[in-house]
């Protein structure tokens, strides 16, 4: 076993206390009957993970870009105050920003921004958005803003994309709130394993207290190295534990993935047949096969 896993029977002593199947990710349309009317609700997905620097935001980026690609309307939430899913997919900021919806400044449909990408709208974050949690702190029922500021755009696009902050914080609960599923975005290092217990802790609490609706739609590895003992190790460990929950699509590392967001383009845009971007086109086809 390599050196650097040593510690590893912490994550196999913290884990196992959850029952894997309490987080089985399930497919989900939400329809509401009202007469001879059904309305087609989107499904609502969260990327999450309190370590930064995992990939997330790129996910969001790129799945995004390949489910509507795919032919499905969707829409990107920068849930970030750091803004940079925002700049990946060249968004104005003249535009109104996810923190002028939850203060009510305005409406859900002002905010919508297009995106290079057919069928793929964002809505964007600003700094103001890093103050939300001293706004929120006295309010009623505060996890629930983002669900309800959202409402407006369900019956519209097939699914909605939150790119949250690198924290548990009360957007990431906003959030998980909102959401039917989250996905979990994780580096092929040792430190992953053990933020992965305090994340699935909370997810546990929000699905016993705030969202018992709230699934798993799985876990996927990003900046893969093949050539580190380490990286395999990490994969092997996880898939034991959480089996089907694992994607099958590992993100590799990858230059061009890196590059992408400066020029404001997801990657499918930027360099399509790169090994990163075919690597988030098969991924992108797991996400819509869950359901």
């Amino acid at each position: 076993v390599c050196p650097s896993l040593k510690g590893l029977s912490l994550f196999e002593r913290s884990v196992p206390r959850f029952n894997v199947s309490f987080f089985q990710y399930h497919s989900h349309y939400t329809i509401f009957q009202n007469s001879d009317i059904f309305i087609f609700m989107a499904k609502c997905i969260v990327f999450v993970n309190q370590k930064g620097g995992v990939g997330k935001t790129t996910s969001a980026i790129n799945i995004g870009a390949y489910v509507a690609l795919a032919g499905k309307k969707v829409l990107l939430i920068d849930f970030d105050s750091q803004g940079n899913m925002s700049s990946g997919v060249g968004l104005s900021k003249d535009k109104p920003t996810i923190y002028e919806l939850l203060a009510g400044q305005v409406s859900a449909s002002e905010c919508v921004q297009k995106t290079p990408v057919e069928n793929l709208d964002a809505i964007s974050a600003s700094l103001d958005l890093s103050g939300v949690s001293i706004e929120l702190a006295d309010q009623e029922d505060r996890e629930y803003y983002l669900k309800n500021a959202l409402e407006p755009l369900q019956s519209s696009y097939d699914y909605i994309m939150i790119d949250c902050p690198p924290s548990l914080g009360i957007l990431t609960l906003n959030g998980l709130a909102a959401a039917d599923s989250f996905l979990v975005p994780m580096q092929c290092e040792y430190f992953a394993l053990e933020g992965i217990t305090l994340l699935l802790q909370t997810v546990q609490k929000v699905q016993e207290n705030i969202n018992k609706n709230l699934k798993i739609g799985g876990i996927f590895f990003t900046m893969y190295d093949s050539r580190t003992r380490l990286a395999q190790d990490v994969v092997m460990q996880v898939k034991s534990y959480f089996k089907d929950l694992v994607f099958n699509t590992i993100i590799p590392r990858n230059i061009r993935l890196s590059e992408a967001p400066s020029h404001g383009l997801p990657i499918c845009k930027y360099d399509p047949e790169c090994v990163g971007a075919r690597s988030y086109a098969k991924l992108s086809e797991e996400v819509i096969h869950r359901g």
